[in-house]
C-alpha cells in the first residue's frame, strides 16, 4: 500500500468508527452492527499482511492522530456498550 492508501484506510476507519460512536449513543444496534462490519472489511487489507510502506513527516502523524481518534471512538463505544451488556445474564464479563 503507498502512503495515500494507508492514510485513506485510517480516515475511512476513523470516519467509520465516529458514526459507530453516535449509533450507540442513539441505541441504534443494527446501524452499529453494520458499521462493525464496514470496519472490518475497511481494515482486512492490512489485517491480512499487506505490505504498508513506512510514513514519515505529516503523514506519519496524521495517521498517529487517526490512530489515536480510532481508539477514542472504539473507548467511547465500549462506554455505551459495556454496561449494557453486562446486564444481560450469562454474558462474560
Amino acid at each position: 500500500m503507498t502512503s495515500n492508501e494507508v492514510l485513506a484506510m485510517y480516515e475511512n476507519v476513523a470516519t467509520l468508527t465516529n458514526n459507530m460512536v453516535m449509533a450507540a449513543r442513539a441505541s441504534d444496534w443494527e446501524s452499529l452492527g453494520r458499521l462493525e462490519n464496514q470496519t472490518a472489511v475497511a481494515t482486512a487489507t492490512v489485517a491480512a499482511g499487506a505490505t504498508v510502506a513506512p510514513l514519515e513527516g505529516a503523514a506519519r502523524q496524521r495517521k498517529i492522530d487517526l490512530l489515536k481518534q480510532i481508539l477514542a471512538n472504539d473507548r467511547a463505544v465500549r462506554d455505551v456498550t459495556e454496561p449494557w451488556l453486562n446486564r444481560i445474564p450469562g454474558m462474560p464479563q
